[in-house]
C-alpha cells in the first residue's frame, strides 16, 4: 500500500552549534529509502542565526530599550557597546562558520571584538594555541563573544536560554511535570516568538501531514513541546509525534496525561517501524491497536501500544543518513575551552 503522507523531522532547540544531531537524518534516509516525502529542519541552528545576526541583536537590545530592563554591571557594559557588537557580529557568524578566515589576525590582535565578563578569566592563549593556532585562538575569542551575549540574554530575557540546554533544568525533573507545564501556560518568551517564525516558515515550505520532533536531552524537551503547542494552535490537523534519547530513558513508565496536550504520540527505542506504523495508522491503512512502541492519550488516561506485528528494521533495511535540507555551511565550529581535546567534540562535523 502506498503511503502519501509528507513528514517533517524536527530537531528542536537547543542541540549544538557545530553540526546537524543525526537522529532526523538518519530518519529521513530511511523513510526516503521507502518512498515517503520526508523532509528536515534543524531549528537550534535557525534560530541562533536569527538571534545572533545584525538584525538579530538590533531587536535584542531595542526589546531591552522599551521594557526599561534594570541591568547589572555586566549588562550595562555589553548594553553600552550595543553597537560594537551589532557591527562585528555578521562578520564573527561568518567567521565561525569557516567563510571569513582572514577574520582571525583581526581577532587575535585584541581589538576587534568587544568584551564583557566572560574574558575576565582568559587562559594562556598563546601556551594553549602556541605561535601557529591564530585560527583557532580566534574562534576561542568569537565563542567567548558569542558567551557574554549569551550570558545577557539570559540575566535580562529569557533565563532558560543556552545555546544546548535550552531550559534544562526543566526537562531533568522527569518526576514532577508541573513546573514545566506552568510555564508552557505563560506567554512565549522572546526566543520562543523566533523559533514561532522560524518554525512557520518551515509549515509553509513543506507543508506536512505529520511533523516527528526528536528529543535527544533534557534541554530539547520544552522547546519540543513549545512547537507542538504552536502547531496544535495553528495547524490542528498536523499529526505530532515524538521520539529520541530523552523519552527513551525518562518517559519508559510514562503516566502524565498533560502531555499530551501538546503532543499526540511518544515512540521509544528504534523510530523506524514505529514511525511507518502511525502513518499508516493517520492513512486508515492499520488499526489503533496496532501501532508499535508507542504512547498514547485515550479516554484521558495514558495507553502504551506495542501489539504490532511489523519486526524492526535491521541495518541493511535502514539505509544511509540523508543531511539534504539541512544548512550544513551555516553550522558554527566553536571553541568553548582552551582545550585542543575539546575540539574533538566541538569543532564542526
Amino acid at each position: 500500500m502506498a503511503l502519501t503522507s509528507k513528514v517533517l523531522l524536527i530537531t528542536p532547540p537547543f542541540t549544538q552549534l557545530n553540526t546537524p544531531y543525526p537522529a532526523t537524518a538518519y530518519l529521513k534516509g530511511f523513510l526516503t529509502e521507502q518512498n515517503i516525502n520526508a523532509n528536515q529542519t534543524d531549528l537550534g541552528i535557525d534560530v541562533i542565526l536569527q538571534i545572533f545576526s545584525k538584525e538579530g541583536l538590533s531587536q535584542l537590545f531595542n526589546y531591552v530599550t522599551e521594557h526599561n530592563i534594570e541591568l547589572s554591571e555586566n549588562s550595562k557594559r555589553i548594553y553600552c557597546l550595543k553597537e560594537e557588537y551589532i557591527k562585528t557580529i555578521n562578520p564573527v557568524i561568518e567567521f565561525l562558520q569557516n567563510s571569513n578566515n582572514t577574520l582571525s589576525h583581526n581577532i587575535c590582535k585584541g581589538n576587534y571584538l568587544p568584551q564583557a565578563s566572560r574574558f575576565n578569566n582568559v587562559d594562556d592563549l598563546d601556551w594553549a594555541f602556541g605561535t601557529m593556532g591564530n585560527r583557532d585562538k580566534a574562534r576561542h575569542l568569537a565563542t567567548l563573544y558569542l558567551e557574554d551575549i549569551c550570558d545577557f540574554i539570559i540575566e535580562n530575557i529569557d533565563p532558560h536560554f543556552g545555546f544546548s540546554r535550552y531550559a534544562e533544568r526543566l526537562g531533568r525533573s522527569a518526576n514532577s511535570f508541573d513546573e514545566l507545564y506552568t510555564l508552557l501556560n505563560t506567554e512565549p518568551t522572546y526566543v520562543d516568538n523566533i523559533l514561532f517564525v522560524e518554525l512557520s516558515k518551515k509549515i509553509d515550505l513543506y507543508k506536512p501531514t505529520i511533523v516527528a520532533i526528536t528529543i535527544p536531552f533534557p534541554g530539547n524537551l520544552y522547546s519540543a513541546l513549545r512547537i507542538g503547542q504552536w502547531l496544535k494552535s495553528n495547524y490542528p490537523e498536523i499529526l505530532i509525534c515524538v521520539g529520541g534519547g530523552f523519552p527513551n530513558t525518562e518517559l519508559r513508565s510514562l503516566k502524565e496525561p498533560r502531555i499530551f496536550e501538546f503532543i499526540d504520540y511518544i515512540t521509544l527505542d528504534d523510530g523506524e517501524a514505529p514511525i511507518i506504523n502511525l502513518i499508516e495508522f493517520s492513512e486508515g491503512k492499520r488499526k489503533k491497536e496496532d501501532l508499535k512502541r508507542t504512547f498514547l492519550l485515550e479516554n484521558g488516561e495514558v495507553i502504551y501500544l506495542n501489539k504490532s506485528e511489523t519486526a524492526d528494521f535491521s541495518h541493511s533495511q535502514i539505509g544511509t543518513p540523508n543531511y539534504t535540507d539541512l544548512p550544513l555551511n551555516k553550522y558554527l565550529s566553536v571553541i568553548e575551552v582552551a582545550n585542543p581535546m575539546h575540539s574533538l567534540w566541538s569543532d564542526g562535523r
